[in-house]
């Protein structure tokens, strides 16, 4: 990547996401910074990609998404770490490397968070710390290193830091122009950030001039008066993305219809989206659309006041199809383990609201193995030291069930671990009649994708009872036809199907 006369979006924490990053991109910016994120937070994510939304999405094992990015803006992007540990950065690196065209360890982060955890502005206070870290990174990575920095009290002390930096043998070097302890009222120290660039040959990058840049030129007279080779743009393009735009800057309403039609297209979450939006309405905040979007509660409202309803519709219709396409079978996956146990898993969590007491699908189980002293359940429960999630194996009859999901207690990942179980062997989990899950579309296409399948086979060797829905009838029927209409597969009986309990029999003719 060059950072030579260089446009740049600034990391900046619940900022710079995917929409905020891709309107940059759409404006003029030349290089986009996710947001920091800390090297254990990304160490402890699964790398997924996402068919649906055509994105490489990190997951953390609460399903939270970390990090999201498409291939648009691939070869435009770094990737900014929180780090205050050589090696634990190098994993971080190592992981997210193939996703991203640099990596910049954020060394100037001011806020205390950071600071307290060694990160930041703290590393400028650990020089030896700070060149380990890069030039580790450095010789171990496969794509550029940089790092962002704020200035030292002294010109001498900066100049030294800047010096080993570049030792370091990073691709470029990014200088916030203020002291740790100020804050953006205080005037940016374009001189001495000039006078650091002068000492240096690697490509410097000047940041902290937000106030001085309203529009597109001023981005020209800022590199000017800190003598740098590319600048970094934040709370300008924060307040009004379209800041990158060489012909001039938009209307801030307009720029938030563009986000939001790229917010939509890539799924952002509900309250990412309306910060983001937040943020560019900062001085409009009183106006008519200011205000319904704070109190607005959900995306849906916010596409309502600003005229996206149809949008919004067209693109979760058209997420559900890709969904149906890319994974009809919705994660439902079924194997042999290495002792020849059959193993169903399914991407299914235990809500507890859904549940009343006494009604848990732990609770079902075991009544279950009550009424049939034969069959047996345990439970194998195991802990990941890293972040302390849990994933549990349920053993019931001999064939073992878990979820797909590392739960943040034992609890909770047994519970999913019987709800996997009492879906296989036909039971109810014992949720409410009247509440609805997230679970609903994996059990519907257990029953109809898998569990069908089984059933066929079944009637054809045995011609047993069975449980589906009305399309896992459907499908029985279809097979039917294939086998030319003719009644060997019910062996001269007929199909009978009762809606109300979903029972699918074969009966005498």
């Amino acid at each position: 990547m060059d950072y030579k006369n260089k446009v740049i979006l600034a990391p900046m924490v619940r900022i710079g996401t995917l929409p905020t990053r891709l309107l940059a991109l759409k404006y003029g910016a030349d290089i986009v910074y996710t947001e920091e994120i800390i090297d254990r937070k990304i160490l402890n994510t699964e790398r997924i990609e996402n068919k649906v939304l055509g994105t490489i999405d990190y997951v953390s094992s609460d399903s939270t998404l970390v990090f999201r990015t498409n291939s648009r803006e691939k070869q435009q992007l770094v990737f900014q770490m929180g780090t205050a540990n050589a090696q634990t950065a190098l994993n971080a690196a190592k992981k997210i490397e193939q996703d991203v065209s640099a990596i910049d360890i954020n060394m100037g982060c001011p806020k205390e968070f950071s600071i307290k955890g060694g990160m930041g502005a703290a590393l400028l206070k650990k020089p030896e710390t700070i060149k380990e870290i890069l030039t580790t990174l450095v010789k171990n990575v496969a794509v550029p290193v940089t790092c962002k920095i704020r200035l030292l009290p002294e010109i001498e002390d900066s100049l030294l830091l800047v010096k080993m930096i570049e030792g370091t043998g990073v691709a470029a070097i990014a200088i916030h122009g203020r002291l740790t302890e100020e804050r953006p009222r205080h005037p940016n120290r374009n001189e001495t950030i000039k006078t650091l660039a002068q000492h240096l040959t690697i490509p410097v990058i000047a940041n902290g001039g937000s106030l001085e840049i309203q529009c597109y030129e001023d981005i020209a007279k800022f590199r000017e008066a800190t003598g740098s080779s590319s600048v970094m743009v934040a709370r300008a393009a924060q307040w009004n993305t379209s800041i990158f735009r060489p012909e001039g800057i938009l209307p801030v309403k307009e720029v938030v219809k563009e986000y939001l039609k790229l917010a939509i297209n890539v799924d952002n979450d509900f309250p990412n989206t309306k910060y983001c939006i937040l943020s560019l309405l900062h001085a409009d905040m009183d106006q008519q659309e200011g205000l319904a979007t704070q109190a607005a509660k959900s995306v849906e409202e916010i596409c309502d006041i600003w005229g996206f309803a149809d949008y919004l519709a067209r693109a979760v219709e058209s997420r559900k199809r890709n969904r149906e396409q890319a994974d009809h079978c919705h994660g439902i996956k079924r194997r042999k383990t290495e002792d020849g146990t059959s193993l169903v898993e399914m991407p299914v969590r235990f809500i507890k609201k859904d549940y009343g007491i006494g009604e848990s699908p732990k609770q079902r189980v075991y009544l279950w193995t009550q009424k049939q002293p034969k069959k047996k359940a345990s439970y194998d429960t195991v802990e990941r030291t890293e972040d302390r999630c849990y994933k549990s194996v349920l053993t019931l009859d001999g064939v073992k069930y878990t979820a797909t999901y590392w739960e943040k207690s034992k609890q909770l990942a047994e519970q999913a671990a019987a709800i996997v179980a009492l879906a296989v062997i036909g039971e109810h989990d014992g949720r409410k009649p009247d509440s609805t899950s997230p679970n609903d579309e994996v059990l519907r296409a257990w029953r109809e994708e898998f569990q069908m399948s089984d059933d066929i086979s079944a009637i054809y060797r045995h011609k047993k009872v069975l449980f589906g829905s009305d399309a896992a009838k459907n499908r029985l029927e279809r097979a039917m036809e294939e086998d030319d209409g003719n009644s060997s597969l019910l062996n001269g009986g007929k199909l009978d199907f009762d809606a109300s309990n979903e029972k699918l029999s074969v009966v005498s003719s």
